[in-house]
């Protein structure tokens, strides 16, 4: 079973400025979140070890201070936690999600027409399966 779990906001926020700013330091993560949301030092530093544990961040150890990075590029980052989500909060069921996107998401015409192709390209791959 994946050692991954889904995981709070303040956890997304942190995920979110160390793919941005990768690599950086445990103190600019810490500072950044003192200032914008007035957090703690401690607690920056608890979230930034909890999502390491989790395999979301790598720490490089070689130079005078650690440095922090997501554990995958940001696409493949974001890919894996939507899969955690849907298997942990969803059970493993894409339904509720596409039950959302038809209710309450205000998708764009660039959103609607990229959800297109990725149909179009799951029909296809089950196509050629049954060949």
């Amino acid at each position: 079973m994946n050692k991954k779990r889904f995981f709070s906001s303040a956890e997304w926020e942190i995920l979110q400025y160390v793919a941005t700013h990768h690599p950086v330091t445990a103190r600019a993560v810490a500072d950044h979140f003192g200032a914008t949301h007035d957090w703690a030092r401690t607690t920056v530093l608890t979230l930034i070890e909890r999502l390491r544990t989790k395999g979301y961040l790598t720490r490089d150890e070689s130079a005078p201070v650690y440095l922090y990075s997501p554990s995958a590029a940001k696409g493949d980052a974001m890919q894996g936690l939507v899969r955690d989500f849907v298997e942990t909060a969803l059970g493993g069921s894409v339904s509720p999600f596409f039950a959302y996107l038809g209710k309450e998401a205000r998708l764009t015409a660039e959103e609607r027409q990229a959800l297109k192709q990725i149909l179009r390209d799951i029909e296809a791959q089950e196509g050629s399966g049954d060949a």
